[in-house]
């Protein structure tokens, strides 16, 4: 504010003094008004020195406060230090007091937090977590703890959580929790917990989500007859009831959730397994088809038996028998000729189907063996793109490979045995008419003799 009023003081002098040297008319007049302005000028910077020592005199004040400070606080700096290093001295001495105060209860702590740890690990995975939730949160906070030592009462704690499991493992529970279905829903349900192994719901086998702490049916069941005592189990009041456990506590039942049902495995052998399931279909139809139908046809000729002398043409051997009554005078060759040409007649009825049961019964395992080198080509391919490190992107391969072998051999036993069965009675009709076809040559022969 000072420096602005002597500026504007400064410029109107200025001013003044142009303003009065335009209006002087003589030398005279000028030399007085300069004069004039010169003891103006010398009070005005007069008063600018007396202004500027002012200042000056306060600058050094603040300056003479300022290094008053930084001594102060230089000094106290100092003071600091030297505390900070007595404090540095009195922590060591009272390390070294601790550690000697302690003695081998340093061990016994290091011991204890591993304890912790190792029972914070078991206790939080285990299910009867499920039944008594939290109970695991202090084991963490006591691994994790780096410094300090633990307290009786903490080492109480860590005394009753390893009991608590020990005594829990052996005994069969029963709570209510809430279950979470695969659907995404929940409520609550009654579970039977089974020592440390497995828990047991409505849905049948249930796991602990320790991640989420939740329970939730198994992605997969097991068979029905293990299933059964696990209903049975849950729907039981007192007794002794016979249960498949789990062992494992809950590993080989995760494994079901990997293992390929029959349907899987049907489908992995893709289409060549399909063909060979068709055929074996076809070849099962035709046999029962050819079964039936050469069983009446064998009824039928048996009947024929009891009543040569009235032939029918219901059956083969009634229509030889009528070519017979049709050429009784006919001599012995030339009737052979005809119940020859007769029976051969017959034959494609009788054998009709039978050969396609016999081929599709040698194609089924040609087919699987087609099958098989099919997969091992696929699996090589994927060997060469992706290399040996993961045998899961092989497995499909191997899979096709292997269940088509299976199934050609599954289908090609029931068509050797459906063929089999088919054979022997179209033979046992053949045999029938040729036994008959002899005798009744070798009874037309003698009578011609005679």
């Amino acid at each position: 504010m000072k420096t602005i009023f002597k500026s504007i003081l400064t410029a109107a002098s200025l001013t003044l003094l142009a303003s009065s040297a335009h209006a002087a008319t003589s030398l005279e007049d000028l030399l007085a008004e300069v004069k004039k302005n010169r003891v103006s000028e010398a009070r005005i910077n007069k008063q600018r020195e007396a202004e500027f020592q002012s200042a000056r005199a306060d600058k050094q004040a603040l300056l003479r406060k300022g290094k008053a400070e930084l001594k102060a606080e230089k000094a106290r700096g100092d003071r600091l230090q030297k505390a900070f290093a007595d404090n540095e001295v009195k922590l060591a001495e009272k390390e070294v007091e601790l550690t000697t105060a302690t003695g081998t209860l340093g061990e016994m702590f290091g011991v204890v937090r591993q304890a912790s740890a190792e029972a914070y690990g078991q206790i939080s995975t285990s299910i009867v977590s499920a039944e008594f939730p939290g109970r695991g949160a202090f084991l963490k906070r006591m691994s994790e703890e780096s410094k300090g030592l633990p307290n009786i009462k903490e080492l109480e704690d860590l005394w009753f959580a390893l009991q608590t499991e020990m005594t829990e493992s052996g005994q069969v529970s029963r709570f209510t929790t809430e279950v979470v279905s695969l659907d995404g829903g929940s409520q609550q349900q009654e579970v039977v917990r089974i020592g440390t192994f497995n828990l047991i719901g409505e849905q049948g086998y249930l796991v602990y989500d320790d991640q989420n702490e939740m329970v939730q049916p198994l992605g997969r069941q097991p068979d029905s007859f293990q299933t059964s005592t696990a209903q049975a189990l849950q729907s039981a009041t007192s007794g002794l009831v016979p249960f498949y456990a789990d062992p494992s506590k809950g590993g080989i039942l995760s494994l079901l959730k990997e293992k390929a049902t029959m349907e899987e495995r049907y489908h992995a052998g893709g289409t060549v397994g399909y063909t060979i399931t068709v055929m074996l279909f076809i070849g099962l139809i035709i046999g029962l088809y050819k079964v039936i139908t050469l069983t009446l046809v064998g009824g039928k000729m048996k009947s024929q038996l009891k009543n040569i002398d009235n032939p029918s043409s219901s059956n083969p051997l009634g229509r030889i028998l009528q070519i017979y009554s049709e050429n009784k005078t006919a001599d012995a060759e030339s009737l052979e000729l005809k119940l020859d040409e007769a029976i051969l007649k017959e034959l494609p009825r009788i054998e009709s189907g039978i050969n396609i049961i016999k081929i599709f019964a040698a194609i089924a395992p040609l087919l699987g063996l087609l099958g098989t080198v099919i997969g091992m080509i696929a699996t090589f391919q994927q060997i060469t793109l992706f290399g040996t490190g993961d045998p899961k992107l092989m497995a499909g391969s191997i899979s096709m490979a292997l269940v088509t072998t299976a199934l050609g051999i599954i289908a090609a036993l029931p068509l050797l045995l459906t063929h089999s069965i088919v054979a022997g009675r179209s033979k046992s009709i053949i045999h029938i008419l040729d036994e008959q076809t002899a005798g009744i040559i070798a009874t037309h022969a003698e009578t011609e003799k005679a």
